[in-house]
């Protein structure tokens, strides 16, 4: 068997944790080879180690049946090894041109030799139908483009072992199918293609064999075509998994309306439009109302105003009070939850540790301090409780610092911190984005336990499968605007509701 890529018995260690333990992995020329695994698996560690980020202390790597080191992304690059990695690793203000052939310039008479750089990555746009425009600023494009200017970065390097690391993560469902496609051109041309991912549907659309991970050790390689979604999740979390979530019916009782939003308008400075243009909606006590919406028309305004974080206009009322003009902290103290859409500058200090980040909004009560002087014995039990109730993985526990953990168990430190203290509303914001089958089923289950105890739930995703499976009433937000409020998931088709979304039915323009 002929193989491009082989890493054999890779053990890779950090302080108080084995991130890959003996892992071997066989990569077959031509494939597109799925790594599977919960987050914090050891999957990103050993991609990072075949692209020179990380040094195994053990084992051997072997490109093209020739054993090599590999120390640095520069000798990876040289080897014939790229890698998009999960965070884009663009500078916003260079143009798409500039990022492609930073590192690797051609010159000609000591000078940047630009026009034959823009002619060749011209041409591998066209052969690849990655429709990159090579003028455009980073900021100027979207994130599905700024992940085709990541896989030009490689194809102009001209590697032929392309690692994607978590792709889909940040797209929407129209520029997946596109990801999807581009990556079966780039297997047709003969390229080698390794897909770190934890969504089944996705590895089935487009691997051919997948290995999975799990706390570091590989416990196997399975045919894709041969092997359900069940049994792929079955092995990389240990036991069976619910793909679907299970939530019975919404019992609201006497209605009571948790949060009402009446008339809001948000503007961005120096811009004319509202991004949230008088939106008015209720969230009962009981309930699950999502809105839905493609990114980009005004959900993070929406969210960023109800919970105080952005100045607004119009009325915004929680369990009976007024809180338009109160502050974010009276807000969190007097029945607000909210787990934000970026966890990593929004919902934690990353600098902290995991019980530092946990009692982040409560360690001014009398539980946790007294005199002014922080009681760390109680913050520690408090935090080691947590930590055991919700599966938060690290290496050191609770002194773990939260930028070392993995996306998932970062986004597990702020469910639980958001969920274990008082609160009337959880706002959840992609409460379930980059996680695991595993992790997306606790998290699901945890946000449904809140409206069964009669918490109102208010939901943004754009995850379509989440909003149709966990809300039991959807609001589409278009353009700043709610085109529609009382959408029944049992009742609205997936084409339905993206019609909505993309403003062709509903309040504005409604066929």
């Amino acid at each position: 068997m002929s193989y491009a890529v082989e890493m054999l018995n890779i053990t890779k260690r950090f302080p108080g944790i084995i991130a890959n333990n003996q892992v071997t992995l066989q990569v077959r020329r031509g494939e597109v080879h799925a790594l599977l695994g919960e987050n914090g698996a050891g999957k990103s560690t050993l991609m990072s180690i075949l692209f020179g980020l990380y040094s195994a202390d053990e084992g051997t790597i072997r490109i093209n049946e020739k054993e090599v080191r590999v120390t640095d992304p520069n000798e990876a690059n040289a080897l014939g090894i790229g890698m998009v990695h999960q965070h884009f690793k663009l500078i916003h203000n260079f143009t798409v041109l500039e990022n492609i052939i930073l590192g690797a310039e051609s010159q000609k008479y000591s000078v940047l030799d630009m026009k034959t750089a823009r002619k060749k990555v011209v041409a591998l746009s066209e052969k690849y139908h990655l429709d990159v425009d090579p003028d455009k600023r980073i900021t100027e494009i979207t994130v599905g483009m700024q992940q085709r200017v990541e896989i030009l970065k490689m194809l102009y390097r001209d590697n032929d072992i392309l690692i994607f690391d978590e792709p889909t993560a940040v797209l929407l469902p129209d520029e997946i199918d596109e990801l999807i496609e581009i990556i079966k051109n780039l297997v047709a041309e003969g390229k080698t293609i390794l897909f770190i991912s934890h969504k089944l549907d996705e590895i089935k659309r487009v691997a051919d064999r997948c290995t999975v991970l799990r706390r570091g050790r590989v416990i196997g390689t399975v045919e894709v075509a041969s092997t359900s979604k069940e049994e792929m999740a079955e092995m990389m979390v240990g036991r069976k998994v619910l793909l679907q979530v299970d939530k019975g019916e919404s019992y609201l009782g006497t209605p009571s309306t948790i949060l009402e939003v009446q008339d809001l308008c948000v503007k961005k400075r120096n811009e004319r439009k509202n991004k949230v243009d008088h939106v008015s909606f209720r969230v009962q006590a009981g309930e699950i109302a999502c809105i839905a919406g493609v990114d980009g028309n005004g959900q993070s305004e929406l969210v960023a105003a109800i919970a105080g974080l952005m100045p607004s206009t119009g009325r915004i009322t929680l369990c009976g009070e007024d809180i338009s003009h109160r502050s974010v902290r009276y807000r969190n103290c007097h029945g607000l939850s909210h787990i934000p859409e970026d966890r990593q500058k929004q919902g934690l200090v990353m600098e902290y540790n995991v019980a530092q980040n946990l009692v982040l909004q409560e360690f001014q009560e009398p539980q946790f301090q007294r005199h002014g002087l922080i009681l760390t014995g109680a913050v520690n039990e408090y935090a080691d409780r947590l930590i055991e109730k919700y599966d938060i993985r690290s290496g050191q526990g609770r002194e773990t610092a939260a930028g070392s953990l993995s996306g998932g168990n970062q986004q597990k430190v702020i469910i639980a911190r958001e969920l274990e203290r008082p609160h009337e509303l959880v706002i959840a914001v992609q409460p379930t984005r980059g996680l695991d089958v595993g992790a997306i089923e606790q998290i699901q289950a945890q946000l449904v336990k809140q409206r069964n105890a009669g918490k109102a739930v208010l939901l943004v995703s754009l995850e379509l499968e989440e909003v149709m499976s966990l809300s039991d009433r959807i609001m589409v937000l278009h353009d700043g605007r709610i085109v529609a409020d009382h959408l029944d998931p049992k009742k609205i088709t997936m084409k339905e509701l993206g019609l909505y979304m993309a403003g062709v039915k509903g309040g504005a323009t409604d066929v």
